[in-house]
């Protein structure tokens, strides 16, 4: 009898302890697979973002960056052109021959004026204008200027004196013929030295004659003599005179009726 119970104690020990290890394994397992999950959905939701954030941040970037290759504004200059408001800070230039060209000015853009922007007209030096001032007169009419521009933005509009100056009987520009070297100023103000060093500025028209024996621009179809030159453009005389050159100049009441290099 004794040893039947020990028996029976002894099994039901084992089977006691089986059913323990059993439970104890598989809530050790359920543990491990909870965790897992946790760790697992974590990581994903961690990629997520970061895949969502860089996609967010990369199409943001290539907009910035096409936006910035786009914007290709104009640069080149505008010469003897009509300047016309359009809206705040943006402005036309017209110029004969040529396709109309907007700009807008910067808190940078130098402005000049001849009486009609600002200054007086018939003044030798022109006048630093201000914005306000550039769009106060060119909402009331077109101005003639000469238009310098980068990437679209104005770096210098300079009024142009020719329509202004020197029209009445009170006008006292320098009249007479110089001989001697021709140097650049400003767009349309030029200045010729005579043998002695004196200086004596000058403007340039429309009507202005611009003559060139192969230093302001190449003599071409000139003829034997090579008498009548060629006709040069405002663009050549610039360009001739940033280098300097020597000319026979004709000017009448400040401005210069004709120019014609020395050959």
């Amino acid at each position: 009898m004794n040893r039947h119970l020990r028996n029976a104690v002894v099994a039901a020990t084992a089977i006691t302890a089986g059913l323990l290890m059993t439970a104890c394994q598989n809530g050790s397992d359920d543990n491990a697979a909870g965790k897992s999950g946790k760790g697992s959905t974590s990581v994903a939701e961690k990629a997520s973002d970061s895949k969502g954030s860089t996609g967010s941040k990369g199409s943001h970037g290539a907009q910035g960056s096409q936006g910035s290759t786009n914007s290709k504004g104009v640069s080149g200059s505008f010469t003897d052109g009509k300047v016309t408001y359009l809206a705040p800070g943006k402005y036309i230039v017209s110029v004969p021959g040529k396709e109309d060209q907007q700009f807008l000015v910067a808190d940078d853009t130098e402005v000049y004026g001849a009486g009609t922007v600002c200054g007086e007209a018939g003044a030798k030096v022109d006048a630093p204008c201000t914005l306000d001032q550039l769009e106060a007169a060119t909402k009331k009419d077109a101005v003639s200027a000469d238009v310098k521009m980068k990437n679209g933005i104005a770096t210098l509009v300079t009024e142009r004196r020719a329509a202004q100056q020197d029209t009445g009987s009170d006008s006292k520009g320098v009249n007479g013929t110089w001989f001697g070297n021709v140097s650049y100023l400003a767009p349309g103000k030029y200045t010729v030295s005579d043998m002695k060093g004196v200086e004596q500025q000058f403007f340039i028209a429309e009507d202005t004659e611009i003559r060139g024996y192969d230093d302001i621009c190449d003599a071409v179809n000139t003829g034997a003599g090579g008498e009548g030159g060629t006709e040069c453009t405002e663009a050549e005389l610039e360009a001739a005179a940033k280098k300097g050159f020597s000319a026979e100049v004709v000017i009448s009441n400040g401005i210069a009726t004709s120019i014609r290099d020395d050959h």
